[in-house]
Order: C-alpha cells, then sequence, then structure tokens
C-alpha cells in the first residue's frame, strides 16, 4: 500500500480488509553522552515512523554496532535499557535482533506496527486547504553540534533529551481521533525538506509562518552565534529551489526550520474545520509545543513559501 515511491516514513503491506502491517527501521551514532538516554532517543526515533503512518508499533528488534575492543560492555547494557525503555513505553514488545563487532558505535530499531487499512496516514494525503500542526520543537541538531564544541549549556542538554525521548504516540492517537489527512515526522531533512517532501508527493504547495513554528529557545540563541551544523546548510540548500522565502525572515530562524532533527514531531495536515479541535486537544494532552504553523494550497505544486 506504500512503498519507497514518495520518501514515505514506513512501507505498509495489506493483510486483509481492516489489517494492515507497518515495516520500518533506523539507527544511528550516538547523540548524547548518557547510553541510557541515547538507548531511549535512538528508539523513539524509530518507533516514530510507526506514529507518524497512524499506526501502532507491535513489535521491535535491536540494531547493534559495538566496537566490543574499545567500549566496556556495561554502555552496551545501558544502551540497551534505554531502548527497552521506550519500547514498553509504547506499548511495543522487543522479539530480538542483531549485532556486529564495529569500530563505530550505533544503535536503533526494526519497528513492526499495524494500521487499519482505511486509516493509513501518509505524506501524500494533504489537501489543499489543509493547516499544518507541528507537534515538537525545533532544534535538536543545533543544540547537539553546540555539546560537541562544549557551548551548550546543561539546561539546553536537558531540554533537547526531553524533546527527544517524547514519544509521538500521543500525537497520533490525536491524528487518528479528530482526522487528520497526511502525515509525516520531522527527522534528518529538517521541517523545510519534509515539508517540501509532503508538498511534492501531495501535488500541493505549503505556506511556514516562520514565527509560529515552535523552537527550543536555547537553539536559535546559538544559530544566532552561528553554531549551525554543515547538514543544516546542506538540507536548506536542497529545498533552496523549491523554497519561496520573504526577506523579513531572520537568517538565524531560518536555519532552524532546516535544522536536521533527530526524533522531531509530527507534521500534521489537517482539514482547516478540524486545526482549532486538533491543536486545542495536542495541547490539553501534554504536547505543550504543538502549534498551528501554516496552510496547503494547490498553488505553484511542490514548493514551499516561508513568510515572516
Amino acid at each position: 500500500m506504500v512503498g519507497r515511491e514518495t520518501s514515505d516514513d514506513a512501507g505498509v503491506y495489506k493483510l486483509r480488509d481492516d489489517l494492515a502491517l507497518i515495516q520500518t527501521l533506523d539507527f544511528f551514532t550516538p547523540i548524547v553522552n548518557d547510553p541510557f538516554r541515547f538507548g531511549q532517543i535512538a528508539a523513539v526515533n524509530a518507533l516514530s515512523d510507526v506514529y507518524a503512518m497512524g499506526g501502532r508499533p507491535l513489535t521491535a528488534m535491536n540494531i547493534v554496532c559495538f566496537p566490543k575492543k574499545t567500549l566496556d560492555k556495561a554502555v552496551l547494557k545501558e544502551i540497551l535499557k534505554g531502548g527497552l525503555d521506550k519500547i514498553h513505553e509504547a506499548g511495543a514488545v522487543l522479539v530480538g535482533g542483531h549485532s556486529v563487532d564495529d569500530v563505530e558505535l550505533k544503535y536503533g530499531l526494526s519497528v513492526t506496527g499495524i494500521v487499519h487499512p482505511d486509516r493509513i496516514m501518509t505524506n501524500a494525503g494533504a489537501r489543499p486547504g489543509d493547516r499544518l500542526i507541528l507537534t515538537k520543537p525545533l532544534g535538536t541538531g543545533i543544540i547537539a553540534t553546540a555539546l560537541k564544541g562544549k557551548a551548550a549549556s546543561q539546561e539546553a542538554e536537558e531540554t533537547m533529551i526531553r524533546v527527544m525521548v517524547e514519544l509521538n504516540r500521543t500525537a497520533a492517537e490525536v491524528m487518528q481521533e479528530v482526522g487528520a489527512n497526511g502525515c509525516t515526522d520531522i527527522t534528518g531533512f529538517g521541517l523545510l525538506g519534509h515539508a517540501l517532501e509532503m508538498a511534492s508527493a501531495s501535488h500541493c504547495s505549503m505556506t511556514i509562518r516562520a514565527s509560529q513554528v515552535p523552537v527550543i529557545p536555547f537553539a536559535l540563541e546559538y544559530a544566532r552565534m552561528g553554531i549551525v551544523p554543515g547538514g543544516t546548510h546542506a538540507n536548506r540548500n536542497y529545498c533552496m529551489r523549491s523554497l519561496r522565502v520573504d526577506p523579513a525572515v531572520p537568517a538565524p530562524l531560518l536555519d532552524l526550520l532546516s535544522d536536521a532533527q533527530t526524533s522531531g514531531g509530527l507534521l500534521i495536515t489537517v482539514p482547516a474545520d478540524r486545526s482549532q479541535q486538533m491543536l486545542g486537544t495536542l495541547l490539553a494532552r501534554g504536547l505543550k509545543d504543538a502549534a498551528l504553523i501554516g496552510e496547503v494550497s494547490e498553488k505553484d505544486p511542490g514548493t514551499i513559501s516561508v513568510l515572516p
């Protein structure tokens, strides 16, 4: 039902009229020093793809690359404990995995989930007139870069971790309850990159109001200082031909819109008449950073306009 044609978040295969299988995997190198937190973040990031498709995760399998000659196995134990913590919070079950000896540490999950075939959310589902809702703030990539350069405060690191270890479970449940048209999660290509994928797949355009996009305040501060990872510049350059940026949009804020996220939030397109209900429900259920950030139109398909 969903393959690789539109660069969606996961594959979906129909088993029967009332049941479809969601399959995804993701893994990466450590983004924080704490191995337990790294395990949590990597697990949440992988589980997010199932939520972005409107589904519920059922089983997970560990993917581990571990340098056994240079790292103590106690580190691996903490990583796996962190991953298991979030697998259980998601209501899923760990059923196995695979590990290899590698010079660089990597961890993640292969996740299987389920969804009703009529309730699949895809990045091709946006419709003209829809409103855009983002459920988590941006800025984890910039803060991670500041951490590597020892320029980030402990409070900034704790805020970044809080954002990254939060499951997109509640957002996915609200999305299904209220009724959305399309969804994707914001990860390595940044908000602009994933919004562009969605606009292209849906044959529409999007307008994003930069001042309404939720951001981690520390990240905006670091962006103003010029602490911006190379991946952020690469994302913006990749999108540039399809962007229409108002000159009044501050450059540091545009950097945040391009910032590569790890375990980011959901970008949801919802009919205009349900947008306030969805936003209110998200806020009421504890997603305090959720925000209405723009709208979808049919003019100039495959483009993104960024307004102040």
